[in-house]
């Protein structure tokens, strides 16, 4: 793949946006590759168009490394409203029922505990997950909608920042798959009086934050002075939560040629199969993953040659 030039720099690395309201994630990637001149964009993993903040586009080459960050944990800020069900367990949708809110602070922070660790969510009909090739949203607006069955999802941290009912305020760390508006809704649910999302804003994704983020107006704002680069994270750096080893000019060499790897050319570290291998300038070569019976190593992706 070869790298797309903009202003003279090679743009092949992740750029982290703070997207606004009102649009697709679809929608910013189409305008991040405007700005970017037709370089080679995607993003990793979808926020709804109500939805606000991080982002993470891969740039280029980068494209090759989506999968990890669309399997890396999120961070999210979400405003619950009690009282209240829709059709899409958020803002957007119909309201299907209302109830009086009776509980107190003290009945909804220990209702929210139980929603700590692994827990198992129904997906909602209205979302981008498919049934036979088609979006559950799709089906449900024709008046078909699918339910999927429940699936494992983990919480790892549950806070309630604020209750000021009939509104709570709850920050998250989760794996990758939760829906944050049907955890608003089962928490709803717990308390007997229903809920939905009223509010979502993501603040991290695979270890970046929204201080990584740059908006739309700013990134155009930086193109018109020929400094968009300046937003792009390199391979190397962008895969920060990942144990790198520094390859050797030969072992490099062997790697841009798709050659066999062992446990006796890179050690592996303690508990860490997949690795990220780096040249002497700390650029990204390789992700490879030991195969622990025959001790050697799969390429899951390797990057275009640097010179």
């Amino acid at each position: 793949m070869r790298a797309e030039p903009i202003g003279g720099v090679s743009l092949n690395g992740v750029m982290v946006i703070d997207k606004p309201a009102g649009v697709t994630s679809a929608r910013v990637v189409a305008t991040v590759k405007r700005i970017l001149k037709g370089a080679k964009v995607g993003h990793t993993g979808t926020l709804d168009p109500a939805a606000t903040g991080v982002l993470v586009c891969t740039v280029g080459a980068a494209t090759r490394l989506s999968r990890f960050f669309l399997a890396a944990p999120k961070t999210y800020r979400a405003t619950c409203r009690l009282g209240v069900d829709t059709d899409t367990q958020d803002a957007e949708g119909q309201v299907t029922a209302t109830r009086p809110v009776t509980v107190d602070e003290d009945r909804v922070r220990a209702a929210a505990a139980r929603f700590q660790g692994t827990i198992t969510q129904v997906p909602p009909v209205f979302s981008a997950l498919k049934h036979r090739g088609v979006p559950l949203y799709r089906l449900a607006r024709a008046g078909k909608a699918v339910i999927k069955p429940p699936r494992p999802v983990t919480v790892y941290r549950l806070a309630v920042l604020a209750v000021n009912l009939p509104e709570v305020v709850l920050e998250m760390d989760c794996s990758a798959g939760t829906y944050v508006r049907t955890l608003c809704a089962d928490l709803g649910e717990a308390l007997g009086c229903g809920g939905h999302m009223t509010a979502l804003r993501r603040t991290g994704c695979a270890g970046f934050t929204l201080e990584d983020a740059v908006s739309l107006t700013t990134l155009e704002e930086l193109a018109g002075q020929g400094r968009s680069a300046e937003r792009v994270i390199d391979m190397n750096t962008a895969l920060r939560q990942m144990t790198d080893v520094t390859a050797t000019p030969a072992l490099a060499r062997r790697i841009a040629n798709g050659g066999r790897l062992t446990a006796a050319d890179i050690p592996p570290p303690v508990g860490q199969e997949t690795l990220k291998v780096v040249d002497s300038r700390q650029r990204l070569l390789a992700v490879i993953t030991l195969d622990p019976e025959t001790q050697r190593y799969r390429y899951i992706c390797v990057m275009p040659h640097q010179p």
